[in-house]
């Protein structure tokens, strides 16, 4: 599927700056894939069940632990669920890396008055943690993860939660970034704009029924279009840049 990027960039819904901005954490902001792999592993081999390739743990959790864990571990899920989180607990912080640009990204849509949120399927307790130790806590209104909301995304109910510090009505002025289909879908589902990012454009088989406004392939082009609507909206009105 064509993916809409920065070069052919269409005019709304980026004729204006958002007014907040819901980001998804992993692989968007952060890694730490590999301990989420290890972690995964470590259940499947609790059970005698194959191991997974890397590519494999990648393709097949999109979905919130809650949800994926009962389709592959059965009766067995809630086991295999402290065996997950047991595994990840001890070694998450370990294996985290911020993606490239992430973090100065971060600082220079906040200094422009530009609410920021998370909405992930990781566990709300690790996903505070990563951002606490990260320095990151004081950029965002909320961080939203698994079991935090009354449904995890896509359900709508983890988006009404992370907007609900700054009052800012899910909608057109409201972007979600992420990097997978499943963060397609809670945009469209809320009307917000859907904003792929990633170095592949192809996370998931429900982008055809939940395309993306615009696929960028990092933090750095995320900035470079946030640069670009200013600089046009200063122009426009004739203030400076």
């Amino acid at each position: 599927m064509p993916m809409p990027t920065l070069a052919d960039m269409p005019l709304p819904p980026f004729d204006r700056l958002p007014k907040a901005i819901l980001f998804d954490w992993d692989n968007t902001l952060i890694t730490n894939w590999r301990c989420i792999h290890a972690s995964i592993n470590a259940a499947l081999a609790a059970f005698g069940l194959p191991q997974w390739t890397l590519e494999e743990s990648y393709g097949r959790v999109r979905r919130s632990l809650r949800d994926s864990f009962p389709e592959i571990f059965g009766q067995d899920w809630e086991k295999a669920r402290d065996i997950f989180y047991a595994h990840f607990k001890a070694h998450h912080l370990d294996y985290m890396d911020v993606l490239p640009g992430a973090e100065a990204m971060l600082r220079d849509l906040a200094g422009r008055g530009i609410r920021l949120g998370v909405v992930s399927n990781k566990n709300g307790s690790f996903l505070r943690a990563e951002a606490e130790a990260l320095g990151w806590t004081g950029l965002f209104d909320a961080l939203i993860g698994a079991t935090d909301a009354s449904a995890d995304k896509p359900d709508p109910a983890p988006v009404a939660l992370a907007l609900a510090p700054s009052a800012i009505p899910a909608g057109p002025d409201v972007w979600f970034i992420g990097d997978a289909d499943v963060d397609m879908e809670i945009a469209h589902r809320t009307g917000c704009v859907p904003i792929l990012v990633g170095a592949t454009p192809h996370v998931g088989e429900g982008l055809d029924r939940f395309p993306p406004a615009i696929w960028l392939d990092g933090c750095a082009a995320i900035s470079s279009l946030v640069q670009r609507i200013g600089d046009t909206i200063s122009c426009d009105t004739g203030t400076e840049g």
